[in-house]
């Protein structure tokens, strides 16, 4: 990077960076700033001002008021007091954050629960914060009864009830109706501190019970806020939201971005590409939020002229691979996308704020003390970081990928870790004397790199980067190779154990379009992959399997492996005999086994 490049990077990030601290403001432990008072000051600022469009209907922000006021008041009524925990089950709808909104104002806490869960992981996520109660969807009944935990846990539905074993619930909205819509004592959360749990929000992983992962007042507030100035939302601004509100992309940073500067959320119970464009067009969407697999979604659809005719102008999200980032704006014609770095529970965290494809963002040599962030040298093979011969960890070079990790500071909001409502589950993610004896830090579990200029980018989730052949394999730079093929729109990349054989091999699972070819891929793969990148194994599914995130699920398929007793889908072999992909075989898979075909 050029003086004058490098000078202008770093005016950038230095207004950026006091941008987001002046939205976001000082947040010490004991501050009594909380959700349910800011918010209160938002609705008095923007009381008239659209807060919500849905599904043909519109709500302002006195309207979000009054029904959280109705909800908090309805919340005494039934005798939940300071402290308590409500669980929240819903899909996407205004209510939902008039919900959670009044139950802060009686000093509550709120479990945003997936809305996806059914049976023994809903009773998991309910009973893991100890609700009081639940409140939930009428279209969420049925998967409440099958829970079994409405025996003890009351529930009540909006817009309908249900008597079923297992999900006795009654109505909410009568019972709401009968309340006033005028603001609760604000005594009823006097005293709660910055510091304290305001919310849990579950991290959905891709196998085992959800963790319950505790978000302050300090932290909802700092999501809520942190992308107002690097998206210049305002007042005028219309914001497209499509994820789910259990999420803390949609939840809190989506929708806390809208409602912290009276911009309007255009709300969708779930994201539709195929609608995508004319609703965004017809809406006058300004603001996207998004996940990197939704903006995936788009670009593999065919060109239409709507891609152009928009009115949106900035998006933000996470999870943007290069590939699809360079189509998505030549596709769209949006230049600003201000991809971010983050997970909901940690405190490692990071902004692009001057659109570099592909980077999640950058730390400034001169900023580096002020943002306590680092990438430690890392074994993929024993998963653990790499230690000195004095014990502690060392620090990655430039374009070398290790764990990314961030120091626990306890005295500002933006460095603490909270961890889970599982203290064991809280102590594995945090890595002692990293680079002095009695530090802390919170462990990521991703695999990051920075690069000479101190641009930041992701390479991959501990674990899903495998050793073959002596070298580490990235299943996400794998994948984007493969996506790379117009006929194959998802690739989930793993490794599989092949007996005898050290590390593990590539497999990767494929959904393939019309057109798919088994040659030209090849052809791509020995191109554009080292051998020992290349996959050994490519598996055809009808579908993606994934979270309600749409993180890719991957234990499931690792178990698997190539067993083609386990598996019904058609498995392919990179064949070294014949330099092609060829039906894998019972034959070839002993063959292998034994060792007499090389790979």
């Amino acid at each position: 990077m050029g003086i004058f490049a490098g000078l202008k990077r770093n005016w950038t990030y230095l207004t950026g960076v006091l941008g987001v601290l002046r939205q976001v403001g000082e947040f010490p432990p004991d501050s009594t700033r909380n959700i349910a008072t800011e918010l209160e000051a938002a609705v008095d600022a923007y009381p008239n001002n659209l807060a919500f469009v849905f599904e043909g209907r519109g709500g302002t922000y006195l309207e979000l008021d009054r029904l959280a006021n109705r909800v908090a008041h309805w919340a005494a009524s039934e005798g939940l007091t300071r402290g308590d925990t409500v669980a929240l089950f819903m899909e996407n709808r205004p209510e939902y954050v008039a919900v959670w909104y009044g139950l802060l104002k009686r000093g509550l806490l709120v479990a945003l629960i997936n809305s996806n869960l059914t049976g023994a992981a809903l009773a998991h996520c309910v009973r893991l914060v100890n609700a009081r109660a639940c409140v939930l969807a009428a279209d969420m009944i049925p998967a409440w009864g099958t829970s079994g935990v409405g025996n003890d846990v009351p529930g009540f539905a909006l817009d309908g009830a249900g008597g079923e074993p297992g999900a006795a619930v009654a109505d909410l909205r009568p019972l709401l109706d009968e309340m006033p819509d005028t603001r609760p004592d604000p005594a009823a959360r006097e005293g709660v501190l910055a510091k304290e749990t305001a919310l849990y929000i579950y991290t959905s992983g891709t196998t085992g019970m959800p963790k319950a992962a505790r978000i302050t007042h300090a932290r909802a507030l700092g999501l809520m806020k942190s992308f107002i100035a690097p998206s210049n939302i305002t007042a005028r601004d219309r914001v497209y939201l499509t994820l789910p509100l259990y999420h803390a992309t949609g939840g809190m940073c989506g929708a806390g971005a809208a409602l912290f500067s009276g911009a309007t959320i255009i709300l969708r119970r779930k994201f539709s590409a195929t609608h995508f464009w004319a609703e965004a067009t017809a809406e006058r969407a300004t603001v996207f939020v998004y996940i990197g697999e939704l903006c995936r979604y788009l670009v593999n659809l065919p060109p239409s002229p709507q891609e152009t005719q928009h009115s949106l102008r900035t998006c933000f999200g996470n999870g943007l691979r290069p590939d699809v980032w360079t189509r998505f704006t030549q596709r769209t014609g949006i230049k600003r996308i201000v991809e971010f770095y983050g997970s909901t529970e940690g405190n490692v965290s990071m902004a692009n704020l001057d659109h570099r494809p592909g980077s999640v963002g950058a730390i400034p040599r001169f900023m580096r003390n002020r943002f306590p962030m680092r990438i430690i040298r890392f074994d993929v093979e024993a998963e653990a970081p790499v230690r000195g011969p004095d014990g502690l960890c060392i620090e990655a070079a430039p374009g070398e990928a290790g764990e990314a990790v961030g120091e626990i500071r306890s005295d500002e909001a933006r460095f603490r870790f909270e961890g889970y409502s599982d203290p064991a589950q809280t102590e594995k993610k945090v890595l002692r004397n990293v680079f002095a004896e009695g530090d802390m830090w919170f462990r990521t579990g991703d695999l990051m790199m920075q690069d000479a200029d101190t641009y930041f980018y992701f390479v991959d989730r501990i674990g899903d980067t495998f050793r073959w052949k002596g070298e580490n394999v990235s299943t996400n730079e794998v994948a984007e190779v493969l996506t790379g093929d117009p006929a194959v729109p998802f690739a989930n990349v793993y490794g599989v154990q092949i007996p005898a054989a050290d590390g593990r091999a590539g497999m990767a699972a494929l959904v393939v379009n019309e057109g798919f070819d088994l040659a030209s891929l090849h052809t791509r793969i020995q191109r554009e992959l080292p051998a020992y990148a290349r996959p050994l194994f490519i598996r055809i599914q009808s579908d993606v399997d994934a979270t309600g995130t749409l993180k890719l699920k991957k234990v499931e398929l690792v178990r698997e492996g190539y067993d083609l007793n386990r598996i019904t889908d058609a498995v392919y072999f990179n064949n070294p005999e014949v330099n092609g992909f060829t039906a894998l075989t019972p034959e070839i898979v002993l063959r292998l086994e034994r060792g007499e075909l090389r790979v």
